[in-house]
């Protein structure tokens, strides 16, 4: 089973304080039945600093190979689209999942339903490039709660959709839930992650995958 957001790396962003931080992460993500993660550290402000991430990735792969030799370790980044088109596209060999042609996307919560052309742009820029898009946490978003049919038009588009799985208990912002439930009864995720950022979101996700099919039912 594979986390592919999370906030693990230690001391780069708003996840993990130190490299004990890190590794609890990484051992309670075993414990919830993870057998490969993909590190994205939050690519905005204002935590962006490129190299200080990679550098933050190989010092705690030193210390992963150490307990594990075996698992499956990936730096990606979760790119923020307004931090991306400062940035420009010229980053976006940078940015993507690393030794993969998958790309991170996180969109902007507070977003109008008008600025989903704007998205659409950029995703088609994209998928010209060569990548597949995934989309961060399309529960999160104002403009699909209000209109799941984005949603839609996002999956139609090639995306892929990944739900946040605290999103399925109610989610940190409040409004996650219902959508999140909609969205994943309509078959239109393709991908579920922790997007932990400490030690208690791994028990979070394993309750969560443990009672799926309830969710999928319910």
């Amino acid at each position: 089973m594979r986390d592919l957001r999370c906030h693990i790396l230690p001391s780069v962003d708003d996840g993990a304080g130190d490299m004990d931080d890190s590794l609890a992460m990484f051992r309670a993500a075993r414990d919830a039945g993870i057998t490969s993660i993909t590190y994205t550290p939050h690519c905005r402000d204002p935590y962006f600093d490129y190299l200080p991430m990679w550098r933050a990735f190989r010092a705690f792969e030193r210390e992963v190979r150490a307990i594990d030799a075996a698992f499956p370790l990936q730096m990606g980044f979760e790119v923020n689209y307004h931090k991306l088109m400062e940035l420009g596209l010229e980053w976006v060999e940078r940015l993507h999942f690393d030794g993969s042609n998958e790309f991170l996307l996180e969109l902007s919560v507070g977003a109008s339903p008008s600025r989903f052309g704007d998205y659409e742009r950029t995703i088609f820029d994209l998928q010209g490039l060569g990548y597949t898009v995934i989309i961060a946490h399309p529960e999160r978003y104002v403009a699909i709660q209000k209109d799941l049919s984005l949603a839609r038009e996002l999956a139609d588009m090639g995306c892929r959709l990944q739900v946040s799985t605290d999103s399925l208990k109610g989610g940190r912002l409040g409004r996650e839930r219902r959508p999140a439930l909609r969205m994943l009864k309509e078959g239109l995720y393709a991908y579920a992650a922790s997007d932990a950022h400490r030690v208690e979101d791994y028990a979070m996700f394993a309750k969560v995958v443990n009672r799926w099919g309830e969710y999928l039912q319910g």
